[in-house]
């Protein structure tokens, strides 16, 4: 439960631009969607699939580090790491287990699979998308496990994208057609408390010398 007296107290730290922009940006934060990457080798496409899910109002990121684990590119995400949370899998199924307990259906894109392309989508579905290994694309388990196949309609000679680029495609798609819509996808008023909170605490300094003295003075 966020401290809604301490929340206030730590806002007057802020500027007045700063605090619209947590506003307006909270505004156009969802769960409704979410992202997964599966031991994506080079580091900066993982940066960069997070750096996305952040202009595209993405708030939750799931990376699934099975085979390959490293730090997040900072360079890269451009300090999207702040704003987005992650949440790190040590295996496929758990990743798996845990979205589909939060109600997501798991949406494998792949180029692949004739299931369903891009703008055909139905973006009423709480949904994951799974992205895979930049050689070999998702594994098995996921493919398995995937409620539903997605696609980009693609004309040329190559017969896929970067996975950074295939992610920014359809999340501006996805998220577009979602504000259209008159479904709930935004964050409830519990979650964006708590994200205020959090992002104040990774603004300030002195955060916790800060909060010290005002449980001091209560």
């Amino acid at each position: 439960m966020v401290d809604l007296k301490l929340l206030e107290h730590l806002e007057t730290y802020l500027t007045e631009n700063r605090k619209a922009r947590f506003e307006k940006v909270l505004s156009q934060r969802t769960k409704h969607f979410t992202v997964a990457t599966e031991d994506v080798y080079q580091l900066h496409n993982t940066s960069a699939v997070i750096r996305s899910c952040d202009v595209f109002g993405i708030q939750e990121v799931n990376i699934v580090e099975e085979q390959n684990s490293k730090r997040i590119d900072r360079e890269i995400a451009m300090g999207a790491q702040k704003w987005v949370d992650l949440n790190r899998y040590h295996t496929v199924s758990d990743c798996i287990s845990s979205l589909k307990e939060k109600g997501y259906q798991i949406v494998a894109t792949t180029p692949h699979k004739d299931d369903c392309e891009l703008h055909a989508f139905d973006v009423t579905k709480k949904s994951c998308f799974f992205f895979g290994k930049e050689t070999d694309g998702l594994s098995q388990e996921v493919l398995d496990a995937a409620d539903c196949y997605l696609k980009i309609p693609m004309v040329g000679f190559t017969e896929s994208l970067n996975i950074s680029v295939s992610a920014a495609i359809i999340l501006q798609h996805v998220t577009s057609k979602l504000r259209q819509t008159n479904i709930n996808w935004q964050l409830t008023e519990k979650e964006v408390l708590e994200k205020r909170l959090d992002w104040i605490t990774k603004t300030i300094k002195s955060y916790d010398e800060i909060v010290a003295r005002f449980y001091s003075q209560q």
